[in-house]
């Protein structure tokens, strides 16, 4: 975010964080209820990284005429009824239960190690796994629930390269522009320059980047 600040850019990060046991709506309605701080007519780019792709598009699905442009960044996105166990793969789904399994309650994932994100120097390490925690399992299970009015608002995707899941293929089915850029899947933290640039030449200004673990 510092570098967007510097180039003009206001900035909003709904924490999605929260402990305790909650869903994809529950984070949707957060991101949601920021979009309406925003002075009506002020251009808006809501962003979603990773699991928040299908947060921010089911939050503009709920406030489609406060949002310019949807940017995903390696983002886990899909039509109606899409969810995160639904558009993963069967190795995916089964190593998330099984760490569900390992947090007590069932309900929660512990965080990964920053390694897991491609983030592996020394500085970079050190800041991720301070911030890094734990994930309800109902963002991994819950469906999202779209009428249709995020189909109205234009989108681009940022897909990271090498590639760790299909994140283009996602973005495509959906109509939406696609970019590529080199680096991993927490690109915001490794390589956060390349990534701002591209944000600051969508269409309008980004005053929203949707995100826990890095900053641009």
């Amino acid at each position: 975010m510092p570098l967007l600040h510097a180039s003009g850019a206001r900035t909003l990060t709904p924490d999605l964080g929260a402990p305790g046991d909650h869903g994809l709506h529950d984070d949707a309605c957060t991101v949601a209820t920021a979009l309406d701080t925003v002075p009506e007519g002020e251009e808006l780019i809501l962003v979603g990284h990773s699991y928040a792709g299908l947060v921010v598009r089911e939050a503009a699905d709920l406030r489609p005429g406060a949002v310019d442009h949807l940017v995903l960044v390696d983002g886990w996105a899909g039509p109606d009824g899409a969810s995160m166990f639904g558009l993963a793969p069967d190795a995916f789904v089964t190593a998330i239960r099984a760490a569900a399994a390992t947090s007590g309650d069932g309900q929660r994932i512990p965080a990964p190690p920053p390694a897991a994100f491609g983030v592996v120097d020394a500085d970079d390490t050190a800041w991720l796994a301070g911030r890094l925690v734990p994930q309800a399992l109902r963002t991994f299970t819950e469906a999202t629930r779209l009428n249709g009015a995020v189909d109205r608002v234009p989108g681009t995707a940022i897909h990271c390269r090498p590639a760790t899941y299909p994140f283009d293929r996602f973005a495509t089915a959906l109509g939406y522009r696609t970019l590529a850029l080199d680096g991993p899947h927490d690109v915001m933290l490794t390589d956060p320059e390349p990534l701002a640039r591209l944000l600051l030449d969508m269409p309008g200004r980004p005053v929203r980047f949707e995100n826990r673990k890095g900053e641009v």
